[in-house]
């Protein structure tokens, strides 16, 4: 298991103490410290974009530099002698301990921030343990989730033929169906079974998703789903979508697994991410780009 972030500093520091070495050195100082496996230094951020190992490295690198622990000299981490002497005191290191000295208490603006006064002492705790990197990630999937609570309430109240349009909708974007003109359509049958919408997947129509959609609060259970299947049967098809607002009956998602048809099973949680994601029913408030370094251009 990856220690936290606060506990990478100290074993950064300490490898620095009787040699300059660079990043990719201080990966490997780090591993041997921690004993990590290859599976540990594999494992990446929520976002995908590095390693959480690396991650961890580069910010015990800012947090001690800011505190003037650490600087850089031709391309590797040196050890000053404020961070030789606070080797010397102490066998341990914490965020606390670079905030009593004034150049990282200016930095990190804890004296100033009304937030952190705020915080409880078990979120200062966990903030204390995760990379700024880690923390936007968070707030960002905190953010992300109350905005799929939020809509799936709106899709709720919305009228069951809005819904078959947005469900409609939300295929096109996922990129189902061509570009062609009626490529998907709601379309409402009689005596089917309630298959709600097509997507046609070729200008010929030869082959075709067929939808279902259910804007419901109660468990789907396998009968409506059996329902489903012989309604495609009917049409001489082989591929369906199912989606409800609610969610699906063990017996139910195991029912799809045994059938000829393939039939996919799409939840009020999965319905609600896909919106965000395929930008159905949500606008872009506002962007935030985080930029790092790009040691490539100052490289001569």
């Amino acid at each position: 298991m990856i220690p936290t972030f606060e506990k990478f500093l100290y074993p950064f520091l300490l490898s620095l103490k009787d040699k300059d070495i660079n990043k990719k050195q201080m990966v490997e100082e780090i591993k041997k410290y921690f004993q990590l496996t290859d599976e540990d230094m594999s494992v990446r951020t929520k976002s995908g974009t590095t390693t959480q190992v690396f991650d961890r490295v580069s910010w015990s690198l800012q947090y001690l530099r800011r505190a003037l622990f650490v600087e850089i000299k031709d391309g590797k981490y040196h050890i000053t002698e404020r961070g030789l002497e606070f080797l010397k005191l102490h066998d341990s290191l914490s965020i606390s301990d670079l905030l009593a000295y004034k150049e990282f208490a200016e930095y990190s603006n804890r004296k100033k921030s009304k937030i952190a006064e705020k915080q409880t002492i078990q979120e200062a705790s966990s903030t204390q343990e995760q990379t700024p990197t880690e923390q936007l990630e968070q707030a960002y999937e905190s953010i992300e989730k109350d905005l799929a609570a939020d809509l799936l309430d709106k899709v709720l109240h919305q009228s069951p033929a809005f819904f078959e349009r947005l469900v409609v909708d939300l295929l096109v974007k996922m990129r189902y169906g061509g570009s062609f003109e009626n490529s998907a359509q709601v379309t409402q049958y009689t005596n089917d079974n309630g298959i709600d919408g097509i997507i046609y997947e070729d200008k010929l129509g030869l082959d075709k998703i067929y939808i279902q959609a259910k804007r419901w609060e109660n468990l789907v259970s396998r009968p409506k789903i059996q329902e489903f299947a012989g309604a495609l049967v009917g049409q001489n098809a082989s591929k369906g979508v199912f989606i409800t607002t609610s969610t699906y009956s063990k017996e139910a998602r195991q029912y799809v697994q045994g059938i000829q048809q393939k039939i996919v099973l799409i939840d009020g949680q999965e319905l609600s991410k896909y919106m965000i994601e395929y930008n159905v029913g949500v606008s872009v408030k506002k962007m935030y780009e985080v930029k790092r370094i790009d040691n490539d251009y100052f490289e001569e």
